[in-house]
């Protein structure tokens, strides 16, 4: 089945940030000239997903601000004739984009629980709104996921390669090599070893392809 939808866990209090994001969501934190945000967004809609949910939580309202149409400033940068960044901001507000609170912090899988409806048993993608993944004009990192989840049909977890004495702040996987050089098949996870005792120096990334039987599992954790 061909991933059509992708979720945005966004709800999170940002406190590594602190104290920038008591007021100011860290996904709106700006890269260069954009929020952190919107580069996630694009790198899904770049891999061909069109519906896209972000789960949201406590003072996250400028992520959906963000995403809205803005008739008073698009009537201002036109008066004024700026047309390019008219163009870039009616961009934004075209992207189709749905939302859900989390009502209570209970961390990422109860996140990933909320987006039950939404997903209505269709796998998805999911991307965390902190791990930005810029590879040139590749495909992107969740477009690669898509096409091992084609051949393989099963969840797929982005990783990344970590020096050994990083470990400790990553979710760390114990695998088998396949026939796919790109490919590990996934025995274990070890969040954030001792170096001493981490599998191997192959972290996830927080980028995923995840199948509908994950909500069974979610309901009774």
């Amino acid at each position: 089945m061909k991933i059509r939808k992708a979720v945005i866990p966004a709800a999170g209090f940002g406190t590594r940030f602190l104290p920038e994001t008591k007021a100011m969501p860290k996904e709106m934190l700006p890269i260069v000239d954009k929020p952190t945000i919107q580069y996630i967004v694009e790198e899904i809609l770049d891999s061909g997903i069109e519906d896209i949910l972000i789960i949201s939580g406590h003072a996250k309202r400028a992520i959906e601000d963000h995403f809205d149409s803005s008739p008073e400033l698009e009537q201002h940068l036109f008066e004024h004739n700026k047309m390019e960044l008219l163009d870039e901001v009616r961009k934004v507000a075209n992207i189709k984009v749905h939302y859900i609170r989390q009502q209570h912090m209970r961390g990422l899988g109860d996140a990933i629980l909320c987006a039950k409806d939404f997903t209505d048993g269709e796998p998805f993608g999911v991307i965390l709104g902190d791990d930005l993944v810029y590879n040139g004009d590749d495909t992107p990192a969740l477009g690669q996921l898509l096409e091992q989840y084609e051949k393989t049909g099963g969840t797929i977890v982005g990783c990344q390669l970590v020096e050994r004495e990083q470990v400790s702040s990553y979710g760390i996987i114990k695998g088998n090599p396949t026939e796919d050089t790109d490919l590990v098949y996934v025995e274990d996870m070890v969040e954030k070893p001792k170096v001493e005792e981490a599998p191997s120096c192959l972290a996830a990334l927080g980028r995923y392809v995840i199948t509908p039987d994950v909500f069974e599992i979610l309901e009774h954790t």
